[in-house]
Formats: C-alpha cells, sequence, structure tokens
C-alpha cells in the first residue's frame, strides 16, 4: 500500500516538473511562471488580483502570461488592442470555461442551451416595450419599499444603517420583487442570498474552508427551495419573467431538476451588481459635498421641469436627460467595476497588437482582458485614476465619450458591462435602476454620515473579476423621512 502511495506520488511530482517546464517560444507573450510547480501566482492572483496584474504590467508590458493553477493566462492590457480579442469567435472561445465555472459555483449544467439562444431570449425581455414594463415595476416596487418599508423610518426619526446594507436589501428585494414570482418572501431570499454570495469568490477559486463549504452548500440548497416557482409544483399559471425563463428552459430540454438550480444563476446574475455600484455611488456623493450638490441641483431641475412631484422618476428618466449622474455613474463604474473577461484558445492564434507587434497564443491556454487595470485605471487615460472626479464624464454639460491613449482615440475607455457581442443584455435596466433608487432616495430622504469624517471603506480584494467591487467593511450613515420632496 505504502509503495503504490509513492508511486503515485512520485508519478504527481514528475507530471508537476514536467508541466513546470514551459519556456517562452518565439513571438509568443513574456512568460512568468511564478516560483511553485503548478500553483504559479495562484495565491497573489486570487488575494488581489488588481495588485498582482498591476505588477506584472510594469515587470511585462502591456501583454504577458502567467501560471495561475496549473493554468497558463495571457493577460492583455492594451485597449486599442481588444478587438483582436473580442472579435474572433473562431480561434477564441467563452462557453467551456464560462460553463465550468457556473458548474462549480451553481452546481448547473445547461449543456443544450446555446449562448446566442440564451441572449436572444434574454433580448426579448430586457429592450424595447418589455423593458420599459420592467423599469415601471422596478420603479414602483422601489417606492413601495422605500416608503412603506416598517422598518423604513418616519419624518423627523432618524435610523441608523450601514449604506451597503441599505443599498442592496432594497435594490435587491426590490429586483426580486420585479423579475421573480413569489410575493412573500423577498426579505428571507436576500438574507440566504448574502450568505451565498459573501463566499462566491472563494467557491469559484476553490478556496473554501470545511465550515465555509457547508455555509455555501446549505444556503445554495436553500435559495433552490425559494426561488421553485409554482409552476414546478403545478400550481401557477402567472405570466412573470420567472415563468418566461422557466418555458425557455423546458423548451431546450432543461430537466426539472436543472430548472431550479438555473434560477439561483439568473438570481444572482441580474442582483449581484445594483447594490454595490448603488452604494458605491452614493457614498462617493456623501464624500465629496460637492459633487453631492451638483446631482442634488440637477434632480432639483427634473422636478421643476415635471410639476406633478407625485409622478414616478422613470418618467422623468424618459422626459430628461442627466448628465450629471450619468457622469458620476459613469465614473462610479471605472472605480468600482472589475469584471474580468476571459476567452479559452481553442486553435492557435496570432494576435496583431495595435502597435503592429505580433504574439502567438497557445492552444489551451487563456486569454484575460482586464479592463478595470485597463484602460480604467490608465493614467494615460483618465488623469489621476485612483481620484473620484463627478464631472469626468462630462464636457459642457453633455456626456463625453472621447479619450485617447498613444495618440490614438479609445473605443474601450470604460467597459463595466463588457463589450462586443456579449456587452450585458440587461445593461439598460440596470442602469436605469441604479439612477431611479438614487433619485427616489435623495428626493424622499434625507440622508447623511454619522461621522462627517468617516471614509469610504476599501474594497474587498478578493472580488476582483466578479463584476461590482464590494467593500471591506461599511459605511455608517443615518436617514430619515423628508417632510416635503422640495427639501431637496
Amino acid at each position: 500500500m505504502l509503495w503504490t502511495i509513492f508511486l503515485l506520488l512520485n508519478g504527481l511530482l514528475i507530471l508537476m516538473v514536467l508541466y513546470s517546464t514551459r519556456t517562452r517560444q518565439k513571438n509568443e507573450p513574456p512568460l512568468d511562471k511564478g516560483f511553485f510547480p503548478w500553483l504559479g501566482h495562484a495565491v497573489e492572483f486570487g488575494k488581489d488580483a488588481a495588485k498582482f496584474l498591476s505588477r506584472m504590467k510594469d515587470r511585462h508590458g502591456d501583454i504577458f502570461t502567467v501560471r495561475v493553477a496549473g493554468k497558463y493566462l495571457t493577460v492583455l492590457l492594451d485597449p486599442n488592442s481588444f478587438d483582436g480579442v473580442m472579435n474572433d469567435t473562431v480561434s477564441l472561445d467563452f462557453t467551456r470555461s464560462r460553463s465550468q465555472v457556473i458548474k462549480r459555483i451553481f452546481s448547473l449544467q445547461l449543456p443544450s442551451i446555446t449562448p446566442s439562444a440564451e441572449r436572444q431570449w434574454m433580448e426579448q425581455h430586457f429592450q424595447g416595450l418589455n423593458l420599459s414594463r420592467l423599469c415601471g415595476s422596478m420603479n414602483s416596487n422601489l417606492q413601495k419599499l422605500l416608503l412603506s418599508d416598517p422598518s423604513g423610518c418616519s419624518p423627523s426619526e432618524w435610523r441608523q444603517d450601514g449604506l451597503f446594507n441599505l443599498c442592496y436589501s432594497l435594490l435587491f428585494r426590490a429586483g426580486y420583487l420585479t423579475l421573480f414570482e413569489k410575493r412573500d418572501n423577498a426579505t428571507e431570499v436576500y438574507n440566504e442570498f448574502r450568505k451565498f454570495d459573501d463566499l462566491l469568490a472563494k467557491l469559484a477559486r476553490c478556496s473554501l474552508r470545511r465550515d465555509e463549504s457547508k455555509t455555501v452548500k446549505l444556503s445554495r440548497e436553500r435559495l433552490w427551495e425559494l426561488l421553485t416557482p409554482g409552476c414546478l409544483r403545478g400550481n401557477s399559471e402567472s405570466n412573470s419573467w420567472q415563468q418566461s425563463y422557466h418555458r425557455f428552459l423546458q423548451t431546450e430540454g432543461i430537466d426539472a431538476k436543472m430548472q431550479k438550480k438555473a434560477l439561483l444563476l439568473q438570481l444572482w446574475t441580474t442582483q449581484c451588481n445594483a447594490g454595490p455600484a448603488a452604494f458605491w455611488l452614493l457614498g462617493f456623493l456623501l464624500t465629496h459635498p460637492e459633487a453631492m450638490e451638483a446631482v442634488k441641483s440637477e434632480i432639483r431641475g427634473l422636478t421643476l421641469q415635471d410639476t406633478s412631484l407625485q409622478r414616478p422618476p422613470i418618467n422623468l428618466l424618459e422626459a430628461h436627460s442627466t448628465p450629471v449622474l450619468d457622469s458620476v455613474l459613469s465614473e462610479t463604474l471605472r472605480l468600482t467595476a472589475a469584471v474580468m473577461i476571459r476567452r479559452e484558445v481553442v486553435h492557435g492564434k496570432v494576435l496583431q497588437m495595435a502597435n503592429g507587434q505580433e504574439y502567438h497564443l497557445r492552444k489551451g491556454d487563456i486569454v484575460c482582458l482586464f479592463p478595470f487595470l485597463s484602460p480604467q485605471m490608465d493614467p494615460q487615460i483618465h488623469q489621476e485614476p485612483q481620484i473620484f472626479k463627478y464631472d469626468r464624464f462630462l464636457t459642457d454639460r453633455k456626456i463625453k465619450d472621447t479619450f485617447y491613449k498613444d495618440g490614438k482615440r479609445l473605443k474601450y475607455y470604460t467597459m463595466p458591462w463588457g463589450a462586443g457581442t456579449n456587452i450585458c443584455v440587461g445593461k439598460e435596466f440596470a442602469v436605469t435602476a441604479i439612477k431611479e433608487f438614487v433619485i427616489l432616495l435623495l428626493t424622499h430622504l434625507d440622508l447623511e454620515m454619522c461621522d462627517p469624517e468617516d471614509k469610504l471603506p476599501p474594497v474587498n480584494t478578493s472580488r476582483y473579476g466578479f463584476g461590482m467591487l464590494q467593500p471591506d467593511g461599511d459605511l455608517q450613515v443615518r436617514h430619515r423621512l423628508k417632510n416635503t420632496q422640495n427639501e431637496i
């Protein structure tokens, strides 16, 4: 028995050594394997991907290959060269790596559903008339929760809360009520979802402790049950967004077990980013009085143009432009949206860079774009990129969309929603929801920091690559209902 174990370990060691002998070939990007065989840079990458990749950029330039837990990742950080990756659907594939992550996080397999079919179904609901209906429903739910929530506040009565919890809770529950069938368990779903979401990055990287693994498993199973629609129990004839998704899964041949699991994927996809985005936006406004006054002034102008103060803000957004709020949102997303775009090299490929250089990409490697680092935090593109500037995306009270690097106008100067054919389908719904929420909050609530000297908490560095960053901590605020909207 001991001899068998010795042979297995010896064989594994040989394989690790052989795999570690990879060397850089002609015309390949700079290779940085790290000190540890197989593991490479996995620990540093998982702990703080932005810090690690920034160090690699300083060492190797705008393109390099690193080893992370047995995988070789070629990271491209020149936005002028992104189209060479974004537009290649022959040599580069995003479905396999996405399917692996979905299986690991959600215990879900959807082999019969093609990305094009899924996207086509999503576009039916997040564009045109259906989008308007969803936005109207979202606005109505936000108003009900904000103004009628028993845990809310009455005029002149201050209540204290963490800003992150306040934003995430309200936007999540409103989104859940808008998209999902059940109306009586939104708070229970939110509380369970937060347990699951807090450990999601660790789950994706297979770095959970035993107790954390148990917590994730129990939360995931509980959410599957909470999200199960009436139709799977045979007692519903509703026509909700959730029901439409259920019918789509049925049409694609997905069995009942996987249908339940797919709902958690959709819950996370549709609800995980708006709350954190609203937290950062309001946090920046609270810690930058000039920006707060500029936004409030714009809102006052909107309500003056619309004399019916009870008219839902969605109509204000439809009828009037909000360049200041748009700029604040764009700046917030530039600073805190940290998606990682991945493609698997399925055929060897020569990548043409904007500067004329060519690099060979090996079959089996992963190509990564990390827009948070570049273009979003690139000082050549955005001056003083670490600093929040509410008017960075404003010029003459209009939205600014002209930015340059190396003398070339950039197509991609910020990428919180991805880009190209795989840009987030729900972008307009999310943007509208965040703006509605901010307008409602500033219109109906007095909101201030408990300690005027407080700073925004740092980011949770383990969340790089998973959409919106989340704070490591919270910002304590107090709030109360205004006596009248005229107090904005």
